[in-house]
């Protein structure tokens, strides 16, 4: 069956960790607009400049970039047996252009507790290295693995995760009915252990939960 598979969530709910870890599973590509914009960002594209100045007030970038950049990422080769979106849809609006590109056969919704996702995310600290670091079990400023001075990115600040969690209640939270009138909706519990959340996800996809 493909496994064409969407993953819902408040900001800091673990879909990136989450992401990777069920792609390698079966095989099929993570794809995360944050990821792809980030790259933009970081090389100083047009469309990385357009969303750096959304993404620093903590708000959603337009509908028409994110499709136009979803709708070319799965035209490629590696999404021929099924896809992970991470971070997309984010709106009701994005999910109706999602359907007319192609046609998502799972929506899993890893649930968690407002108050935790902040001190989650508030907490993590970055490295240019690749590595990510949480100060409650690395209070250290600097990398184990490179030796260079942890940062903490702009869309991470207590201020702005609140406001991106505001914007999740109102535009995001939705496609929780969206799909669930759909029928392809699963809830799991976010709350849990990693390895716990992952074993979950699991049996949602193999149909055993």
């Amino acid at each position: 069956m493909m496994k064409n598979l969407v993953f819902l969530g408040a900001p800091g709910a673990g879909k990136g960790t989450q992401a990777k870890r069920i792609s390698e599973k079966y095989g099929i590509p993570h794809i995360s607009t944050g990821d792809i914009l980030r790259a933009n960002i970081k090389e100083g594209t047009e469309l990385g400049k357009l969303a750096k100045s959304y993404i620093d007030k903590g708000l959603l970038v337009p509908d028409e970039v994110i499709v136009k950049v979803m709708d070319a990422r799965l035209k490629e080769a590696d999404c021929k047996n099924g896809y992970l979106l991470d971070g997309f849809p984010r709106t009701i609006e994005q999910a109706k252009a999602l359907d007319k590109i192609t046609n998502v056969t799972l929506a899993i919704n890893i649930a968690v507790d407002s108050d935790a996702v902040v001190a989650r995310i508030a907490g993590r600290r970055m490295c240019v290295c690749g590595e990510s670091y949480h100060v409650s079990t690395h209070p250290s400023d600097v990398c184990d693995k490179c030796g260079a001075k942890l940062y903490q990115r702009d869309d991470d600040k207590e201020e702005t995760v609140k406001a991106r969690l505001e914007v999740y209640e109102k535009q995001t939270a939705p496609l929780i009915e969206y799909y669930s009138a759909k029928g392809v909706l699963k809830d799991v519990d976010g709350m849990k252990d990693v390895a716990e959340v992952t074993d979950e996800i699991i049996k949602v996809i193999d149909g055993n939960r």
